[in-house]
């Protein structure tokens, strides 16, 4: 069981490297499952981005109402709900909350997330941790969000700690922390590899532009 206070990386990898299915498709509840953990790193930076984390625990009620409902056999994974949807048409259906779109949103946070814990666990000691996150938040997120967001959130960031602090916040005792450094490589791994199939069947099915 997972510590509510810090981020397990051990957790993330185990079940991000669950939902990979066959070569190309990701499993929606194990990959739920490391998104429920690896979103806490969003609720332990701060308040940063604690619109995003609440947003993402919004979507995750969205998909768990889809799962549980006639049609659960179609949002067992990724490639089967895009199908379903696509071939249905109930992306474009009015009144109907799409699990394709709603992943999208999933789907762009991760980008945010595996970026900024890449940066903040190769830096140097006297990183500046305001410029990082700004720097991953303006590659990633921004893009998708209103500019009143976007001011409001690298305002923000100027308050997050300094890189050292940063990482005891999220992972907890030094021990904690040289163990999470060890693992982080593949648990980066396992983001990354779940991220390019989610990315590339939203390509497939010529869904990155759900509203």
């Amino acid at each position: 069981m997972s510590n509510e206070n810090t981020l397990d990386l051990h957790y993330v990898h185990e079940c991000f490297q669950k939902s990979l299915k066959e070569n190309d498709d990701v499993v929606i509840d194990a990959y739920i499952d490391g998104y429920n953990e690896l979103v806490k790193f969003l609720n332990l930076i701060g308040t940063v981005f604690s619109f995003v984390s609440s947003d993402v625990k919004s979507k995750i009620k969205v998909m768990e109402k889809l799962k549980s409902g006639d049609d659960a056999i179609y949002y067992e994974s990724f490639k089967k709900m895009m199908k379903y949807e696509k071939e249905t048409s109930l992306h474009e259906k009015n009144g109907f909350v799409s699990g394709s779109r709603t992943m999208l949103r999933l789907h762009r946070g991760l980008d945010f997330i595996r970026l900024f814990l890449k940066r903040i666990s190769e830096t140097e000691q006297d990183m500046n941790t305001c410029t990082t996150c700004q720097g991953s938040y303006n590659e990633t997120l921004a893009e998708f969000h209103p500019w009143y967001i976007r001011k409001a959130a690298t305002l923000a960031m100027h308050a997050l700690p300094s890189r050292q602090d940063l990482l005891k916040k999220i992972f907890g005792s030094e021990d904690k922390l040289t163990e999470a450094m060890l693992v982080l490589p593949q648990t980066l791994e396992s983001c990354d590899e779940v991220y390019q199939r989610v990315h590339q069947l939203y390509t497939d099915f010529d869904f990155h532009g759900l509203p």
